[in-house]
């Protein structure tokens, strides 16, 4: 079985890496350390076939203030956490076998508000949101897609500051090792198009989306 985790140089893509590896799996690293740019199109036309990818780079902006965000932390957000996944999805549709699984990592901030960084919430909703609506037609070609959305984790991404704010709040961060089991249970489930939520203390759960009104 094969493998390609994104972003695995980071806390939560290197914890991935290793429970991938624990599990079995021949895993292959892409990450900007190693000369990959998940939101460059043309790097996605040079990635083969896996059983198993992990889309889990991801950046935050840095600035929960809308009035001061640039635009190169904003096209940047979108560019690793939207591009990222969407030009990652398109690739991988064309080269996977049947019975292989995408799992991308979204964030809690992906199914609740956050004010911390509003852009953040915005591209995390994004992936939830793609993962849910490409499902039936990966599913005509025998891939699941999953998504996984973690509350905060302990890794590099977050400021000092930003680790005391959560901590005075009483917030538990999670170990990324905590995320990567997510990851697996995202993997072993028999069901696409799921959001798997995973908080400290917990088992990682299958988000039920209650859905919307009908017309009258």
């Amino acid at each position: 079985m094969t493998a390609l985790v994104t972003g695995s140089a980071g806390g939560i893509g290197a914890a991935i890496v290793r429970k991938l590896t624990a599990e079995g799996l021949q895993v292959k690293e892409l990450d900007l350390v190693h000369g990959f740019d998940v939101a460059d199109a043309s790097a996605w036309e040079h990635v083969g076939s896996v059983d198993l990818a992990c889309l889990n780079a991801g950046v935050l902006t840095g600035d929960e203030e809308i009035a001061t965000l640039t635009d190169e932390q904003y096209r940047r957000a979108v560019g690793v956490n939207v591009d990222g996944v969407v030009f990652g999805v398109r690739r991988l549709a064309r080269v996977m076998p049947k019975g292989s699984t995408i799992v991308a990592t979204a964030s809690l901030a992906g199914l609740t508000a956050i004010a911390d960084d509003p852009i953040y919430g915005l591209t995390k909703h994004a992936v939830v949101g793609f993962v849910r609506s490409v499902a039936p037609q990966l599913a005509e070609r025998e891939i699941r897609i999953q998504a996984v959305c973690p509350a905060w984790a302990d890794t590099g991404l977050m400021t000092d500051d930003f680790k005391r704010n959560l901590g005075s709040q009483g917030y538990k961060l999670l170990r990324p090792e905590e995320v990567a089991d997510g990851v697996w249970a995202a993997y072993k489930s028999e069901g696409t198009g799921e959001a798997w939520v995973v908080q400290s203390g917990r088992e990682p759960l299958n988000y039920e989306f209650k859905g919307v009104p009908g017309p009258r």
